[in-house]
């Protein structure tokens, strides 16, 4: 765990604004990985809006820019753009597809609609093999994604690399520092991306990496003492590593003035409530409340078949016990919400429709969260994992002492079990899909083959099929295994498990869990699918 200085030192230990690498987005799938790319070398990014002022840029003091790729192409007439005085503060600028055809096109280039579209991986040939392409191989795997090339190259600009598709398939003005690529480096299909991403944030923008994990626990500690000073804070802990490396950070900062509200609404994992309060309350003494409230959840979604609904309703039924329970607990004056950096870039104002040039924002599906709390409760929000990626706080919570089984654990939805039973959920179904979950968890651990997934669990269909137990005929449902793997759950794939475990599992589920007589397999991958299924 990081020692911490009982009296803070008055100025940061690292300085965001002295190392930072903005992210323009341009409504890009990928800008979200990007940043996430750069925070890999040790070095903050931030994500803004194509829209953002030059201005507000130059306050930031980045010391460098990168423009995304986008779904929009550049001569269409409402195609997203910014300020072309970006190109002549003399910061390094790096433009990704998209970003590298509007540098063109804003410098004086030409860009149209390519005779061939280039898509997935391409063989990139090197023709400068200096700067930015620096330790990048001639040959090495590319992924393109674009309709539009560059078929005239601004005044100043050389080629650096290009495909059999592609002639400008990386360029370069070396003396402003401004540099484009038609292929996306942030993803992990082009070979050779994270060694460019490095090139451009170390050896052209000159970044120091002092984005790291001890520095952020260090100032942040800081930051949350100067905020809260001798008052109280709340935090709903669900057992999540969000939540509960946010639990962690704030005991270390500010001890008994942090108090832990965990709502049992029924619908956590077997045992999962109790090893949460035991290990929170007794090993680690941090102030948790814990909140029986079972029947009221359940009473509240009975008879909601609809997921949509379901979500909503054990939401504000959450809204309605948190306020009830801090009311009693009171009075607090600050909230500690575990939102993390996706929330912020989700929220903000970067979504770009290609038509009409504003944001777009599709939802797939409500999420469960502390948001939308009463106004009257009066508390002031503290946010300190705001900046932080996922990964990121699995390791700051690892640094920080979190238990391994939290900092590892599987993705939860914060409906738990609710939104994985299709259909109604009874206290019946609850009892037979907590079991068969149960089952599917304990052999993979067994199996030493928990940490091979992104996510392992069972679902109930509201079905039942007719089967022969003890040569008597049975009528019971079935349980849908959905073991898949995923870098960040944004896109997940089915896991081909042995199917010596598969049989492991069905026979101890049809064996162990009473009410259940087949086990299926998914074998969907997302997209189409989602992974939950509610």
């Amino acid at each position: 765990m990081v020692q911490t200085q009982s009296s803070p030192p008055t100025t940061p230990l690292w300085d965001i604004n002295r190392q930072t690498i903005v992210i323009l987005d341009f409504g890009s799938q990928y800008s979200e990985l990007i940043a996430r790319r750069i925070r890999e070398t040790q070095v903050y990014s931030e994500v803004l809006s194509y829209r953002t002022s030059v201005d507000h840029i130059k306050t930031l003091n980045p010391k460098g820019i990168i423009l995304s790729g986008g779904p929009s192409s550049v001569y269409d007439d409402r195609a997203p753009v910014c300020d072309p005085q970006l190109f002549h503060l003399g910061i390094p600028i790096l433009g990704v597809c998209y970003g590298m055809q509007l540098m063109v096109q804003q410098l004086g280039g030409n860009v149209e609609k390519a005779e061939r579209g280039e898509y997935g991986k391409a063989e990139l040939f090197i023709d400068d093999p200096t700067d930015l392409l620096t330790n990048v191989d001639n040959g090495t795997t590319m992924w393109m994604s674009h309709g539009d090339s560059c078929l005239q190259l601004p005044p100043g600009f050389d080629i650096l690399a290009h495909t059999n598709n592609t002639p400008c398939a990386a360029i370069a003005n070396n003396e402003k520092k401004l540099y484009g690529v038609q292929f996306h480096p942030e993803v992990v299909h082009s070979v050779g991306g994270l060694a460019l991403i490095r090139n451009f944030v170390y050896h052209i923008c000159e970044a120091e990496p002092t984005w790291t994990t001890e520095a952020f626990v260090e100032e942040s500690i800081r930051e949350i003492r100067a905020k809260v000073g001798d008052r109280r804070v709340l935090l709903a802990l669900s057992g999540g590593v969000d939540s509960s490396t946010l639990a962690f950070l704030l005991h270390q900062a500010i001890g008994d003035q942090l108090t832990c509200m965990f709502i049992d609404q029924g619908f956590m994992r077997k045992g999962e409530p109790e090893a949460l309060v035991e290990m929170f309350a007794g090993k680690f003494h941090i102030n948790v409340e814990y909140i029986e409230a079972r029947d009221r959840f359940l009473k509240a979604i009975e008879g909601v078949t609809d997921p949509e609904v379901k979500r909503k309703r054990i939401g504000h039924e959450f809204i309605h016990v948190f306020e009830e329970q801090s009311k009693r607990l009171g009075p607090f004056d600050y909230l500690a919400q575990g939102t993390l950096y996706p929330d912020v870039i989700e929220s903000a104002d970067t979504n770009v429709d290609p038509k009409t040039g504003e944001r777009v924002a599709v939802k797939i599906k409500s999420h469960h969260n502390v948001g939308g709390l009463p106004k009257d409760l009066q508390f002031k929000l503290i946010e300190p994992l705001r900046k932080l990626f996922k990964d990121e706080v699995r390791n700051l919570g690892r640094s920080i002492g979190l238990p391994e089984e939290i900092v590892k654990r599987h993705p939860f939805p914060g409906p738990g079990l609710a939104i994985r039973i299709i259909g109604e959920v009874t206290a019946e179904r609850l009892n037979i899909l907590r079991d068969a979950d149960f089952v599917v968890r304990d052999e993979i651990r067994q199996q030493g083959m928990y940490h091979d997934f992104w996510q392992a669990f069972a679902v109930l269909l509201p079905i039942r099929s007719v089967g022969v137990m003890g040569d008597k005929r049975t009528y019971a449902h079935p349980i849908v295994l959905r073991l898949i793997t995923s870098e960040d759950g944004m896109t997940a794939d089915w896991s081909r498990v042995p199917y010596d475990l598969l049989e492991t599992i069905s026979n101890r589920i049809v064996n162990e869990v009473k009410g259940v007589n087949r086990v299926v397999y998914d074998i969907t991958s997302k997209p189409p699918g989602t992974i939950e299924w509610e």
